[in-house]
């Protein structure tokens, strides 16, 4: 029987996130499947993935052929890269304890590549939020300039109106007083 390790769609339209699978090559897509091995969802930056690294690789040294897709995943999370280690050590290219060790910095690098980007996409929010603070802040105070001046304005117009109507009782005042 042909396995191979593949992503099984699921989600709702626009929006979908992908379990990987080991299946027989004649099921159906989103058919039958024999283990479940993790999920990946596109949808968070970076990709989400949980897969079951011992799994993945039991199956990948039982001879299932992973997809293009699915290849990419498992070479992202280290499994093709400890497969090919393994087979270093069984051809006696270098002992067990190398591998592990080039195992291991190479997850330090990948971990430190992936909080790059994480914290990279959190700088860029946080800056995204001070200029449109500081846009903000430049707009609320354009308006508190105009609306200061068009208080002045009205305050000017009252006090006109109200020498003008003083002025007016004075000389409503003497015209009376003369005649």
């Amino acid at each position: 029987m042909a396995t191979k390790i593949r992503l099984q769609r699921h989600g709702r339209k626009g929006y979908a996130y992908y379990h990987i699978v080991v299946a027989d090559s004649r099921a159906k897509r989103d058919g039958r499947f024999i283990e479940r091995l993790g999920a990946y969802n596109p949808n968070t930056n970076p990709a989400t993935v949980e897969l079951d690294f011992d799994r993945a690789l039991y199956w990948l040294n039982a001879g299932a052929q992973p997809t293009d897709t699915a290849r990419n995943i498992l070479s992202r999370e280290g499994v093709l890269l400890k497969k090919h280690l393994e087979g270093g050590v069984k051809k006696g290219a270098f002992d067990e304890a190398t591998a592990e060790k080039r195992f291991n910095a190479w997850k330090e690098s990948k971990v430190k590549s992936l909080e790059a980007i994480k914290t990279k996409d959190v700088d860029a929010k946080v800056e995204a939020k001070k200029v449109r603070f500081a846009e903000e802040v430049n707009i609320n105070k354009a308006k508190a300039e105009a609306l200061a001046a068009k208080m002045a304005a009205k305050r000017a117009a009252e006090e006109e109106a109200k020498a003008a109507e003083a002025a007016a009782e004075e000389t409503a005042t003497e015209a009376p007083a003369e005649a």
